[in-house]
């Protein structure tokens, strides 16, 4: 699950980041309430927790403009202010849920697991294509051959491209949703964690690739030629059983 902090506290948010990734969730954070509002449009999040008085835009307006621009991204509101009227205004404003500081960790969790179940989506534990699996809980990519382990950048790619693999992902599309709007990183990272992800794949046997559509970006797809191969093997191996060998 890939959650969106937006809290201008940082030593809360640190704590927060903490709470999360020690739980197995991948985490990103920001710090005003813009950066928040540009991250949940542009990334791919199951939640955010958002925290309400916040530079340049408060957690209020940021949920306005996230359901305004039609996004159903679960939102819990994280904040010091516990009063009803707030809550109100909170939940009036299109917050899912709404947690008081300070909190303890479980309940956050919880919370969290919550929002997810009530958004209406099974949690996938892994992903397949081909004759290839995608491990979510432990970053494995496996075919009937082989299995490896992924980094953190190759899973996040491998991810978004097997989740919607109908999907051209240009390479800022792939920056801005794995390594994040503020990062130094540039398409030449993109570029050599799809060449990371194309040998993996490669070694483990998969009949699956990464596809480069030019000046577009990449998408994934079975190798048509490589899945008629096995196919045709198969098919030699029946006959000879047939005749009794």
């Amino acid at each position: 699950m890939n959650i969106l902090v937006v809290e201008d506290q940082r030593r809360l948010a640190d704590a927060l980041i903490a709470i999360l990734s020690d739980s197995g969730y991948q985490v990103d954070a920001v710090y005003d309430g813009q950066s928040g509002l540009d991250y949940a449009l542009l990334g791919d999040y199951d939640v955010m927790v958002l925290d309400v008085m916040l530079p340049n835009i408060n957690g209020y307006e940021v949920i306005q403009q996230l359901r305004r621009a039609k996004s159903q991204l679960p939102v819990l509101m994280l904040t010091a202010r516990d009063t009803l009227r707030d809550k109100v205004t909170g939940l009036d404003s299109g917050a899912d849920d709404y947690l008081t500081k300070p909190f303890q960790a479980a309940e956050l969790l919880a919370r969290l697991r919550a929002l997810t179940r009530r958004k209406g989506e099974v949690q996938l534990e892994t992903l397949g294509m081909g004759n290839t699996t995608l491990d979510l809980q432990t970053a494995e990519l496996s075919s009937p051959s082989h299995s490896v382990h992924l980094s953190s950048k190759e899973f996040e790619v491998c991810r978004m491209l097997m989740s919607d693999r109908e999907q051209v992902f240009s390479k800022q599309t792939l920056l801005s949703r794995i390594w994040g709007l503020e990062s130094n990183a540039d398409e030449n990272s993109v570029e050599a964690y799809v060449s990371f992800l194309r040998k993996k794949l490669s070694y483990i046997e998969s009949n699956i690739t990464v596809v480069t559509l030019r000046m577009l970006g990449y998408r994934m797809e079975v190798d048509v030629l490589q899945t008629g191969s096995q196919i045709d093997s198969e098919m030699d191996i029946s006959k000879l059983g047939g005749r009794g060998i």
